[in-house]
């Protein structure tokens, strides 16, 4: 018998609370033997009942108080966090809604078990109760099923997210690999123009001496030049392709800049002397020895005297080793050369491209070069230039010093 100055609702409270191992064996029980509740099975006991304790606990109050809002908030609580973890589970929205189901089954038996004991607990006290089951189990299978379909919804859109950054990046491997296959087709179609120019020019050198025995000197003189051009282009193809396929890490070595700018002012005489130009050349003496790689930088700086050279029929060519703040130094080399017009500006580092006409030869590598070298050695490159006027190129590479 029950204290009747205690509300049958209360003491039907205390009979589930009292009960509750043996409710949730109950339940476990049933959830086992249910073909349906297949993650279930994958789950060891604690981690199956987990949150449900804490539901019957409000459960419970509710009864106390035979108020359900009174507990609402806390109930809304522990059921998304129920949700949350049968997420996480693997649990599918019909399993949370069955074992959820057979819950509530187990309470319905225990309270007619409890209705058969106590006599004091009439017809209505067990409707109330029945109500407040429904509503609070209502109540938790809506906000649980709430939370797994949030998760779900998150999940998707973080699967979309990742989806349409892949899509993008192999949007961007597929334009990369298209530049690459022109590239590479650009190289083949001007190697083979030069090609067949150079064979052009040693067939009619060839047929000139059968000929004319008398022109021999003039034609051995065409063949020498289209061979030393062919052998330009070959050992720029040489030094292109092995500055493309090196793959090894870059290993930083003290330079010493002044010595490296003496042995560019001597090397680069003869061509300047040559061509009776005037070579205009500063060390800034602030500059120390560096960290970096001293071929790699000799490569750049050959390269753009080279074309300074190359595309200057008089005037001047510059070299200036400079600090330039904050934290960088820098190689500058300027001309007063044809210059580049503007319409070329934006493709003077692509392969095989020539600022000049026909008349001025090159093979179009050499800033090609220049850039692939400068973006290894993290330096970034300025260049202004006006036609008929001259040209200056300037990289800036980082003050790394030992």
């Amino acid at each position: 018998m029950t204290d009747p100055r205690v509300s049958p609702l209360r003491s039907f409270a205390d009979f589930v609370r009292a009960e509750r191992n043996r409710l949730t064996q109950q339940w476990m029980q049933a959830v086992a033997a249910d073909v349906d509740l297949v993650e279930a099975d994958k789950l060891t006991y604690q981690q199956l009942a987990d949150h449900l304790p804490e539901i019957l606990d409000k459960l419970c109050a509710a009864l106390d108080a035979e108020d359900l809002e009174q507990v609402e908030t806390s109930i809304e609580r522990d059921a998304k966090k129920h949700g949350e973890v049968r997420w996480r589970q693997g649990y599918r929205i019909e399993e949370l809604v069955r074992e959820l189901d057979l819950f509530q089954q187990v309470l319905a038996d225990a309270l007619d078990e409890f209705a058969a004991r106590d006599t004091t607990f009439t017809r209505r006290h067990e409707s109330r109760a029945r109500r407040l089951i429904a509503d609070a189990f209502s109540m938790v299978a809506y906000v649980s099923i709430k939370e797994v379909v949030s998760e779900r919804d998150r999940k998707i859109d973080e699967y979309t997210g990742r989806l349409e950054r892949a899509n993008h990046e192999l949007v961007l491997k597929q334009r990369l690999v298209g530049d690459l296959h022109e590239s590479r087709m650009q190289i083949t179609r001007s190697v083979v123009h030069d090609l067949r120019n150079f064979l052009n020019a040693f067939s009619i050198a060839l047929q000139l001496i059968e000929r004319a025995p008398s022109k021999a000197d003039t034609a051995l003189t065409l063949a020498n030049r289209q061979a030393a051009d062919m052998k330009q282009l070959v050992d720029q193809m040489i030094e292109y392709s092995v500055v493309l396929g090196d793959a090894a890490p870059l290993v930083p070595e003290p330079v010493d800049l002044r010595e490296l700018y003496d042995e560019l002012v001597v090397s680069t005489r003869p061509s300047i002397d040559a061509k009776g130009l005037v070579l205009h050349s500063a060390f800034d003496a602030a500059l120390p020895v560096v960290t970096s790689h001293r071929l790699k930088l000799k490569q750049i700086a050959i390269n753009l005297l080279s074309n300074a050279i190359k595309y200057t029929k008089s005037g001047q060519v510059e070299l200036q080793f400079a600090m330039r703040a904050p934290g960088h130094w820098s190689i500058r080399v300027s001309d007063t050369g044809v210059g580049i017009a503007p319409a070329d500006a934006d493709r003077v580092f692509d392969e095989f491209e020539r600022a000049a006409g026909e008349d001025i030869p090159g093979t179009g590598l050499g800033l090609a070069i220049v850039r692939e070298l400068s973006r290894v050695l993290d330096g970034r490159i300025e260049f202004a230039s006006r036609e008929g006027v001259g040209t200056t190129f300037e990289i800036r590479f980082p003050l790394r010093i030992e």
